[in-house]
């Protein structure tokens, strides 16, 4: 099948937007080896500019436009992360972003997106309102749509960290990845596979918000409906680009339960010491579940693992995190 990003577009995309993000770090904590069993090595995106990965495909996105087109200003509709990175990213190249947001969107966010420039628009909380504010927008100013995942662009700036990874560590056996929209996982897959064919791409996604789960069993795209989960970054419907990617080429999706997301997000702050969202806790939540699993498909033993901590723009006040919080 001939796929719709190569990786060719994510080198490219890699070059363009190098001026305008981190080259974010890898770090390693025993702890959360002993934890999942496994060597991790985590790719920390919650460092990257504007706080997650969503600054990668922003970029990109923005600065494969020609002038013309950036003049008019750009459009989104998001919860938060591509709010902000789109929002930042067109302030980089001196034009307007127009933000729609749902209005339970997270405080911490909309004061990101706010700070960088972004005129916000709030909208009821579902999909159908967002879109509707958004072609609104459209229609009034002229501007061009940057879809928060379901473009190519987007997909290849954010296939962009798992090219990183595997320049920082190359010898790794799998990398786990937090999936929603399907951007990042539809990006590290295009990345990683043609880097190395062998490499055992696993997404891991809450047992609430499980449609690329079911998608991806049944062969054919089924809608996000009304998901329940404290990983806001991963309510949304898997891109019809995305998933065409993902059917073709990941190798295990897992479901993870809200508690043990709960324990990965604790691990990940008490012990690695670094501030991650729920969302990034997620691929950790799912080798911590791991053991439990009877596909038999991954062996943890003697296994290098990249582990993609997708975003930092935690909202603490949101978090159900204490004493009665499932702990190692």
């Amino acid at each position: 099948m001939i796929l719709p990003v190569d990786l060719q577009d994510v080198e490219q995309a890699h070059q363009r937007i190098r001026p305008h993000i981190h080259r974010t770090p890898v770090v390693t904590c025993r702890q959360l080896d002993l934890q999942a069993g496994t060597r991790l090595f985590l790719k920390c995106e919650n460092l990257q500019k504007a706080g997650a990965f969503k600054s990668r495909g922003a970029c990109n996105a923005v600065f494969a436009a020609s002038d013309a087109t950036a003049e008019r200003g750009f459009v989104t509709h998001s919860s938060g992360n591509h709010a902000a990175a789109l929002s930042r990213a067109a302030a980089r190249r001196g034009v307007a972003a127009q933000i729609v947001m749902p209005s339970n969107s997270s405080a911490v966010k909309v004061a990101a997106v706010q700070g960088y420039g972004g005129v916000i628009t709030f909208c009821e909380p579902n999909l159908v309102a967002r879109e509707a504010a958004a072609d609104k927008i459209l229609e009034t100013t002229g501007g061009s749509l940057i879809h928060p995942y379901d473009a190519e662009l987007i997909v290849a700036g954010q296939g962009t960290a798992a090219l990183e990874l595997l320049e920082q560590v190359p010898d790794l056996d799998a990398i786990v990845v937090p999936v929603g929209g399907g951007g990042l996982l539809a990006g590290t897959l295009v990345a990683a596979k043609a880097l190395n064919p062998a490499i055992q791409i696993i997404a891991v996604e809450p047992r609430g918000a499980d449609d690329a789960y079911r998608s991806w069993k049944s062969g054919t795209w089924v809608p996000s409906i009304e998901p329940q989960t404290i990983a806001d970054g991963l309510l949304t419907s898997l891109g019809a680009i995305n998933f065409k990617i993902i059917q073709e080429l990941v190798d295990l999706i897992w479901r993870v339960e809200e508690a043990t997301i709960l324990r990965a997000l604790q691990l990940i702050l008490e012990r690695a010491k670094l501030v991650v969202e729920p969302s990034a806790a997620v691929p950790l939540a799912g080798l911590l579940e791991e053991p439990e699993r009877s596909d038999g498909e991954f062996s943890r033993a003697h296994k290098r693992v990249g582990v993609l901590l997708s975003g930092g723009n935690v909202d603490l006040q949101r978090l159900p995190l204490g004493a009665d919080t499932p702990s190692a």
